[in-house]
């Protein structure tokens, strides 16, 4: 028997139980398929030393696969620009994108673990894309417990994108604070 098949993520047991019912009552939805949900979660991380040397890149997406706990992919450039001693096909980034059990134990990592790791840390911006989708931006990816600063020396940044199912930036902002991602406060003075 498969065990995947019976483990179900604690973030997710929260979703089915109690996010649900929250928003269906906040928002009044008539029908349960109406509730926005978390669909997946992109994780990108730009090298643009990886165009001098391809180490660095493969590197970073070493790195990147340990965080995500899912193998990353590389990226390439798709024209070249000279300006940027740039040619088509030259390993620019890197890229991993969550789903499902995968998707909720990052998310769990990542509000549990890591953004308490920041330091100063006092919330993330509440800035939506206007479809119902977030992206976080990370400066370090040292933030992360999986990643040994011995090992590697390079800092890169990183970016986390969170893809709903929501029609608008409230709707997506409620998922997401249900969830426990922990954006800053109003002040209003």
């Amino acid at each position: 028997m498969n065990k995947t098949a019976t483990y179900v993520p604690s973030l997710k047991k929260v979703y089915n139980e109690e996010i649900v019912k929250s928003l269906m009552e906040k928002f009044s939805y008539s029908s349960v398929m109406e509730v926005p949900r978390l669909v997946k979660i992109s994780i990108n991380e730009g090298v643009g030393a990886g165009t001098q040397d391809k180490k660095i890149a493969e590197e970073a997406a070493a790195e990147l696969s340990l965080i995500a706990g899912q193998k990353a992919v590389l990226t390439s450039s798709r024209k070249d620009i000279s300006n940027f001693k740039l040619r088509k096909g030259m390993p620019i980034g890197t890229k991993v994108t969550l789903r499902d059990v995968r998707m909720y134990e990052f998310l769990e990592r990542l509000i549990r673990v890591t953004l308490p790791r920041i330091r100063d840390f006092n919330g993330i911006a509440e800035k939506m894309d206007g479809q119902g989708n977030y992206t976080l931006g990370l400066k370090e990816q040292i933030i992360f417990p999986e990643i040994d600063i011995d090992k590697n020396p390079r800092i890169h940044g990183l970016e986390v994108t969170f893809v709903t199912t929501a029609k608008t930036d409230e709707e997506a902002h409620a998922l997401l604070a249900a969830f426990g991602l922990p954006f800053k406060k109003h002040n209003n003075k």
